[in-house]
C-alpha cells in the first residue's frame, strides 16, 4: 500500500486538510484509509457501554459489529505498535493517510501556519517532502503547496507516488481560471511551486 502522511504542530489544521483531500483523491478514482496518531491515553469507548465493560473484565480484545460497520478494540501490553504493524492489520487499498506518526520513516506533507508562531519541522525531518502553507516561505527548500487549495495538493500527491487516479473535473473554490493542464490525473486551479 501506499502511504503518505500528514503532521504539523497542534492547531495547523491537519485534520481539516486531510478530510478535505478525502473526498478530492475519492473522486480520482482512489480507494483509501486512514491512520490518526493519538496521544497516550485517548480512548474512543467509554464507561458504562458494554465494549468498555468487556475490557475492564479484561478482554485482551473486543469486536465490536453493526450491519454498517464494525471496529476492533485492542489492548496493547507492551510498547506502542509501530506504523508497519498496524499497517498490516488493514484491509489494501490504493493510498493510506497517516495523520501523526513524523518520527516514522515514510514520504510526508507538512502543514504549517506560520501565524501560530511555532517552528517548521521540515528542516529536522528529510522524509517531509512538501509543505502546505497559508503563508509564503521563500527558505523552504521543500515542494510549497497552497494550504487552502486541497485538489492541488490532491494533485502534487499522486504525482509525487506516482498514482493513476481517474481524471477529476474539479476546480478549487478560491479560483475558477484555467492555469494550464495538471500534473497528474486530478485537476486544479492553481500550480504549486516546487522546490529542489
Amino acid at each position: 500500500m501506499n502511504v503518505f502522511g500528514i503532521v504539523g504542530w497542534s492547531g495547523s489544521g491537519k485534520t481539516t486538510l486531510l478530510t478535505a483531500l478525502i473526498p478530492c483523491l475519492r473522486a480520482g478514482g482512489l480507494t483509501l484509509s486512514t491512520v490518526k496518531h493519538a496521544h497516550h491515553g485517548f480512548d474512543m469507548d467509554r464507561p458504562g457501554k458494554d465494549t468498555h465493560r468487556h475490557r475492564e473484565a479484561g478482554a485482551h480484545e473486543v469486536l465490536v459489529a453493526t450491519a454498517r460497520r464494525w471496529a476492533l478494540l485492542h489492548e496493547v501490553d507492551g510498547p506502542e505498535p509501530a506504523l508497519p504493524a498496524l499497517l498490516a492489520r488493514m484491509t489494501p487499498v490504493d493510498l493510506v493517510l497517516v495523520e501523526g506518526f513524523k518520527t516514522h520513516e515514510f514520504p510526508k506533507l507538512e502543514v504549517h501556519r506560520p501565524a501560530l508562531g511555532k517552528p517548521p519541522i521540515w528542516p529536522e525531518w528529510p522524509d517531509i517532502a512538501a509543505v502546505a502553507t497559508d503563508a509564503a516561505l521563500p527558505d523552504c527548500l521543500r515542494t510549497v503547496l497552497p494550504l487552502n487549495d486541497p485538489v492541488a495538493i490532491a494533485n502534487w500527491i499522486v504525482t509525487f507516488l506516482r498514482l493513476q487516479p481517474a481524471l477529476l473535473a474539479a476546480q478549487s473554490e478560491s479560483d475558477s481560471s484555467p492555469s494550464g493542464p495538471p500534473p497528474s490525473g486530478l485537476s486544479s486551479s492553481k500550480r504549486s511551486r516546487s522546490g529542489p
